[in-house]
């Protein structure tokens, strides 16, 4: 009989409340004062989906991998609150999309796994590159977008948004999916499963050599809100002349 083994990518990225800083001529964003989270996609929609497989199905295995630090222990045992059996992180700084997706794929590519779910992109980078390059890197089906998953044997049935509509498609396990809105509804950790977290295994492993393809020259904040300009309701000419003459949309 075998049994399924599935492996959930988790990032930590800023709380939207963060506020954003950079520093070392724009090169490097300032994480002082940061309160981090679990990455809402990786977190709401691929991990919750994988719990709700590994319900259904009590013998499935569900790891969790991170790339990072040791500061990344706080949101990967989160996640373990959440549900998984063990979580798995290597213990180097991220670098790009690249140099994540090859550390993540040598954990993947030892372990076997039938299921590999992403969160569509980080909310911090919006690279939502790290999916499409794991799977190329093991040479297996990747399906972004996913809104939903549903299993049936050894085949998946995913529905994803594409413009204008929806995309139903079929394929074969082992396979990479990157999760979106509709895969499945956000949880909150209770105190059975936080309690549950702290024995839980978490596993530190060292990274693999790699290189990083990319880097950052620059970031830039965008120009700062200017204020309200209001005009009275019986003033149409001066509207248009605002529109036309300042915001430049007519």
């Amino acid at each position: 009989m075998h049994i399924m083994k599935i492996l959930v990518c988790i990032s930590k990225t800023p709380d939207t409340t963060a506020k954003i800083a950079f520093t070392d001529n724009n090169r490097k964003f300032v994480t002082d004062g940061v309160q981090w989270i679990l990455n809402p996609y990786d977190e709401w929609y691929a991990l919750v989906r994988a719990i709700e497989i590994k319900e259904k199905d009590p013998s499935a295995v569900l790891h969790l991998v991170t790339v990072g630090g040791a500061d990344y222990d706080v949101v990967i045992r989160k996640a373990l609150a959440l549900g998984g059996d063990e979580a798995i992180r290597i213990n180097t700084e991220p670098g790009d999309s690249f140099y994540v997706a090859n550390q993540i794929a040598s954990i993947a590519k030892a372990g076997g796994y039938d299921l590999i779910l992403t969160g569509k992109e980080t909310i911090d980078y919006n690279g939502a590159s790290v999916g499409g390059m794991l799977a190329a890197l093991m040479d297996l089906p990747f399906i972004s977008l996913a809104a939903k998953l549903e299993l049936s044997g050894d085949t998946v049935t995913l529905v994803r948004e594409i413009e204008g509509g929806e995309e139903t498609v079929e394929v074969k396990l082992p396979l990479v999916v990157g999760c979106q809105k509709g895969m499945a509804e956000q949880r909150i950790p209770n105190m059975k499963g936080i309690m549950g977290a702290r024995s839980k295994p978490l596993k530190v492993v060292e990274p693999v050599a790699s290189e990083s393809l990319t880097e950052i020259l620059s970031f830039e904040l965008p120009p700062a809100k200017k204020g309200v300009r209001l005009v009275p309701a019986d003033n149409a000419e001066e509207l248009i002349r605002l529109l036309h003459d300042e915001a430049k949309v007519i």
